[in-house]
């Protein structure tokens, strides 16, 4: 890899197990996704998680969110689209865009919040490896509330 990633590009091809009885993906399944596509996220800066769990450092989730734009059903090429958009003292903030492969197709968008914990559950920092390796870069652009109507919008950046 030369210079900074900003983001990185999971693959993944829709199976007839990710779908419901309306032929369209489970709305839970892109949280699968989400998963997949942080772990090649690391893995592709030369930091595979395992590496931290190794460490007896572990990033449970915090917050997890997902905005469901179109669907996806069987065999659909799709790109699930990562970065990280913050990093706290012990956080990280994905963000993901999932969006058709061949059509470009805007799918979903999400978020997810990771805290950094020791193996007894307590916050530590982000490790200097991975501060200095993690490129933060928001996919997602965000309109403030207005009048208490919920929580922030996420729309793809074009």
């Amino acid at each position: 890899m030369k210079g900074p990633m900003h983001y990185f590009d999971y693959r993944y091809r829709v199976l007839y197990a990710d779908t419901d009885q309306m032929g369209i993906t489970y709305y839970a399944n892109y949280f699968r996704w989400f998963e997949a596509a942080r772990t090649e996220y690391f893995r592709v800066l030369g930091f595979p998680y395992t590496e931290c769990e190794k460490k007896g450092i572990y990033l449970p989730v915090a917050e997890a969110h997902a905005n469901y734009l179109a669907p996806s059903t069987y065999d659909d090429d799709i790109i699930v689209r990562t970065s990280v958009a913050e990093m706290g003292n012990s956080t990280l903030r994905f963000e993901y865009q999932v969006m058709n492969a061949n059509t470009q197709q805007a799918i979903a968008t999400g978020y997810s919040v990771h805290v950094f914990v020791n193996k007894g559950m307590k916050p530590c920092r982000v490790p200097e490896e991975i501060k200095k390796v993690v490129t933060v870069f928001s996919l997602l652009k965000k309109r403030c509330r207005c009048k208490g109507n919920g929580p922030f919008a996420e729309t793809p950046v074009k």
